[in-house]
């Protein structure tokens, strides 16, 4: 006669258990949503740079956004991305949203490099969710709107 073994845990409750697994919903309940947004914005388009002795590379992840809604600010050796991610309005009968994470606003994120950049000079490429950006350093200062293809 053969048994069916059950494997007994005795932690297994204990090691799923989350404390501050109620603190998201406990801060909307205070209206607190478009202050954590504000703050969590910046973080929300992610960058990798690299530099040469000629330029400096810097690839944006965007995803979601049409290049038309991307604007690139070089001013010296600073430089600005905004991305507007719009909300599309998308209503079917008898569904209703149960839990939505994918950011709809304004992004920014803004950084300094280490030398000036030749605006003049400056290419934006964005495909498939992801902004490249190449800045080639120059010696003067000028400010310019990069446009994005």
């Amino acid at each position: 006669m053969a048994g069916n073994l059950v494997r007994f845990d005795p932690f297994g409750d204990i090691s799923r258990f989350d404390p501050f697994s109620g603190l998201d919903n406990f801060f909307e309940s205070f209206s607190l949503q478009p202050v954590r947004r504000s703050l969590d914005t910046e973080s929300l388009i992610k960058l990798d740079v690299s530099e040469t002795d000629e330029a400096y590379l810097v690839k944006a992840a965007i995803p979601g956004v049409k290049k038309e809604d991307i604007q690139v600010d070089i001013n010296g050796n600073q430089v600005s991305i905004k991305a507007e991610t719009k909300t599309e309005k998308e209503e079917k009968e008898g569904s209703k949203v149960i839990r939505s994470e994918r950011y709809q606003g304004l992004q920014y994120r803004s950084f300094t490099l280490a030398q000036e950049v030749d605006d003049a000079k400056a290419d934006a490429k964005y495909q498939d969710g992801v902004l490249v950006l190449s800045l080639p350093k120059k010696a003067g200062g000028s400010s310019r709107k990069v446009t994005v293809n």
